[in-house]
């Protein structure tokens, strides 16, 4: 077997060391689009100013393009060359205009990068690098210009031409064609450059600003799914009230549109002015949207609509600089959220992305900091570190700020910043000038990758009444870095006495403390205690970090009922759910019985008490996924950690049997609303059918059946369907037939479908793919399909995915190779769980080995699949 990762055939590594300001800048840009989906010519004038007193050439970025003609000050040039991926222009004068022709073919483009021709629409998706598709260009983020875009096509098949800015003229053409052009007066880089062109229903409303100004909101659906469009809309209105409320942050130009298109490979994307999203983030209603939808379509709206300034307005160096935008606006996003609904739900959801994916990341071959040092293909680096641990970040700093510091801070940023690209440092820079807080060891947090563990140990001394806390930290080595530094880490918590009451820490009578740990060790001392306290640890998870605490079960128990802060209390059920799991697994026979009973007797009272919030409840009630196991033991066995986890649930679900029932509520037929109460009793109703279905109990068959047909909403119909997953699967496949021909014309609803097929533990599971694979709703070329099919198998059916004999690795090997060429971003994406061999046995470690290999000698292999692959297989 030949192996193309040799040293000889490695794509180009970029690095952060090596960033140079531009040797020449754009000023302004003139786009003309003469739009037809086999050949589209774009025609680019831009002013160029050289950078200094160089000489050099001016080299622009260019993909997949055909030249037709360049111009300098209005005439032919000729002095310049045209290599595979760059345009060279040799030229010595310090200012110029600059005139490209040049021709696309958007039908071609499967990548979905650049300009793209599918679903009878034009789309362009251009971060991180897709501008250089569609014109030669200084494809990078540090080059800012305003934009005029003329925007051309057939008006009867594209009446809707739209782009960046504002519409600030349109008019008739030759042969039953038109045109619309924009102004977009604030500079920015190309890669919020934004094109659509197609047939839409549209959904008008508008946004009056705290300033008085009148903003015109405008969502582009689908023809037919403008009864879909509301909620997204609405929460809209919410995102800029909220920004105007809590940072002061005001929309800036004349309308805001959103569109939404259903071949999009990322959830959406923050052009200036004209949001292009993912169908899936903007299409809902309750029968064919469940409450998980309603609330990530409110995120995902204001994640893109936050961008506006923190990523728009001020955007970044170099792509390095990623986490600046992407971090920062999480947290933002993070933070509405917990505005609009159930903060402490909230958390949890953030938190468990860490653990069960980030964690992930940090122990494997693709480990990086949030601000990586290198980079083969940029795409790669859209991760959950630079995302939600760039996130964590933020919000160590608004911990350690407090609300009203960091608010400070991010005035400075955009008052020193607006209408630049700048860096991390400048953002944490702004932070630290504001407030006086020294955040230069906090700076570490950028460039180091690795999840650190906080090793506590304690002390009492009943003479003194003092008590003491020893607080170290450690990181592990990673695949990318050998050397840890220590780092600047906010630990919140608190102590309880035997009775649970929270003990006050200092003379003014504080019950919680921040303690900042900076060095390898810090030593805390709490004096006039007349017994040893219980120590509530890591407060609303105050940092992204492993604890290393040894709890006895008492202790834990102790905690869940009594701490003062709620996620402290859910993260103590986990932590005891995880011992006992772990411990089934690893044949502790004589030890289980006692740890399980531990168990049940710390978690009755939360089954039984009538006043908990529901939310709280279905939280505390809930095991850790797989994937979080996953990521507790350095080595695990797959085969007994699964049956352990399901052991478990189904103790559970008999010892709790009559709290099940009483927390069942048959469907009340009350219209549906995706307000907070109902979310929660929807959430409590569909885990206690979970649990009625693993207990065994008769007749839980036909409440499930009942619950699926009397559904109104399709958060009960999905409950029943995943209940039915959990038992015979001949239920299972009625009901999922019955799903199958209520929704068969609507893609998106299927996916849903897809997805619960796809991570059904069964044994024919790989012949059941390649049928689904071939269904009519079914496309490779769609990325929302290949994720909902694909995606499902690979990363949530564990038995399927990790069968001994390895097929279900050479499943996905095989799909990626298939995608490898039709759409490299989708396929790196998807290849994750096979890079994650080192947590598996040594056969199975084996099996992934050799299908990496496999798509490895593959001809013109992506550089997106080649980075991924090449780190995973020199992991140590």
């Amino acid at each position: 077997m030949t192996n193309n990762l040799s040293p000889l055939t490695a794509p180009t590594v970029k690095r952060r060391s090596d960033y140079l300001p531009p040797e020449f800048f754009i000023e302004h840009v003139r786009l003309n689009f003469d739009l037809d989906a086999e050949s589209t010519v774009v025609s680019c004038i831009t002013n160029i100013v050289r950078n200094g007193q160089h000489k050099q050439a001016l080299v622009l970025d260019g993909e997949g393009l055909t030249l037709q003609s360049l111009l300098v000050n209005g005439e032919p040039w000729l002095d310049y060359e045209v290599e595979e991926n760059a345009l060279i222009i040799r030229i010595e004068l310090a200012e110029f205009e600059l005139s490209i022709t040049t021709v696309v073919h958007p039908k071609l483009n499967t990548s979905l990068e650049g300009l793209y021709f599918a679903a009878d629409s034009f789309c362009t998706q251009c971060e991180a690098e897709g501008f250089r598709k569609i014109t030669y260009f200084l494809d990078r983020p540090d080059v800012l210009a305003t934009y005029d875009v003329r925007v051309c096509a057939d008006k009867q098949r594209y009446p809707f031409l739209l782009s960046n800015g504002n519409k600030v003229d349109s008019g008739e053409l030759d042969n039953g064609r038109h045109f619309v052009s924009w102004s977009d007066p604030f500079k920015k880089p190309c890669y919020l450059f934004a094109l659509v062109a197609g047939d839409f229903d549209l959904l008008q409303d508008s946004y009056t600003t705290g300033s008085g100004r009148k903003v015109a909101l405008e969502l582009f659906v689908d023809k037919g799914k403008l009864g879909k469009g509301q909620h997204a809309l609405d929460s809209l209105k919410k995102s800029m009230l909220w920004d105007e409320q809590v940072f002061g942050l005001e929309y800036d130009l004349d309308i805001y549109m959103i569109v939404a298109v259903d071949f999009f490979n990322m959830g959406a994307m923050e052009n200036k002015g004209l949001n292009v999203f993912n169908s899936k983030f903007v299409l809902a209603n309750p029968e064919s949207a469940t409450d998980d939808d309603f609330f990530n379509i409110e995120s995902v709206i204001a994640h893109e609509y936050f961008h506006n300034w923190t990523g728009n307005r001020v955007t970044c160096r170099d792509w390095f600089q990623l986490s600046l935008k992407e971090g920062l606006t999480v947290f933002r996003d993070q933070q509405f959220s917990a505005d609009m609904g159930s903060p402490l739900v909230n958390r949890i959801k953030n938190v468990k992305v860490i653990r069960e994916n980030q964690f992930a990341e940090d122990a494997s071959a693709m480990s990086h900091p949030i601000r990586p040092d290198e980079v083969i293909e940029m795409n790669n680096f859209y991760t959950v570190t630079v995302y939600d641990k760039g996130a964590e970040v933020i919000r160590m700093m608004h911990t350690l700020l407090g609300a009203e510091g960091f608010r400070q801070g991010m005035d400075l940023y955009f008052a020193r910043f607006d209408g630049q690209a700048v860096t991390c440092d400048d953002f944490v820079q702004a932070l630290q000038d504001a407030s006086n807080k020294d955040l230069s060891i906090f700076k570490r947090w950028y460039s180091q990758s690795g999840t650190p563990t906080i090793n506590i140990t304690d002390f009492y001394d009943r003479q003194t009444g003092t008590y003491r806390l020893n607080i170290s930290q450690t990181t592990k080595a990673t695949a990318d870095q050998k050397d840890k530094m220590p780092l600047h880490i906010p630990l919140a918590l608190s102590l309880l006495d035997k009775d649970g009451k929270t003990l006050a820490l200092d003379d003014k009578g504080s019950t919680e403390f921040v303690a900042e740990l900076k060095e390898d060790n810090l030593q805390l001392n709490f004096f006039g205690y007349s017994e040893k306290p219980t120590p509530s640890l890591l407060h609303n998870f105050s940092a992204p970090v492993r604890l290393n605490y040894a709890y006895s079960h008492e202790q834990l128990a102790h905690v869940l009922l009594h701490s003062p802060d709620d996620f402290a209390r859910w993260d103590a059920s986990q932590k005891i759910y995880s011992d006992c799991i772990h411990q089934m697994a690893s044949d502790e026979g004589d030890k289980n019985n006692s740890l399980l009973d531990g168990l049940l007797t710390a978690l009755e009272p939360i089954a039984a008490h009538q006043d908990l919030s529901q939310a709280f409840k279905a939280e505390m009630l809930s095991l850790p996924s797989f994937e979080t196991l996953l990521q507790q033991r350095d080595k695990i066995d797959i085969d007994k950690l699964y049956a352990a986890r399901k052991s478990l649930m189904q103790t559970m679900a008999k010892a709790f049997l009559p709290h099940w029932q009483q927390m069942y509520k048959a469907s009340s037929h009350q219209p549906y609303a995706y307000e907070q109460n109902q979310v929660e009793q929807r959430k409590l109703n569909n885990l206690s059918l979970k649990y009625l279905q693993l207990s065994g109990e008769q007749g839980v068959e036909s409440i499930i059946r009942q619950q699926f047909h009397d559904a109104n909403n399709m958060t009960d119909s999905l409950g029943a369907l995943a209940a039915a997953q959990l038992g015979d699967l001949g239920l299972f496949d009625e009901l999922m037939s019955c799903f199958e021909q209520r929704w068969s014309d609507d893609a998106l609803v299927l996916d849903k479908w897809f997805a619960l097929h796809a991570n059904t533990p069964r044994t024919d599971i790989l012949t059941r793919l390649d049928i689904l694979a071939g269904h009519a709703q079914y496309s490779i070329s769609n990325p929302n399909r290949v994720r909902s099919l694909v995606g499902s198998f690979a990363y949530y059916n564990v038995p399927g995915f990790h069968a001994v004999d390895g097929s279900g690795y050479k499943f996905l090997a095989d799909y990626l190779i298939k995608l490898n060429t039709l759409n490299p971003q989708i396929a790196a994406r998807l290849i994750t769980p096979l890079t994650q061999w080192q947590k598996v046995d040594a056969k199975r470690q084996a099996l992934m080995q050799h299908q990496l290999m496999r798509i490895s000698d593959i001809p013109q292999l992506s550089k997106d699949l080649f980075e991924k692959i090449s780190k995973s297989l020199h992991f140590k």
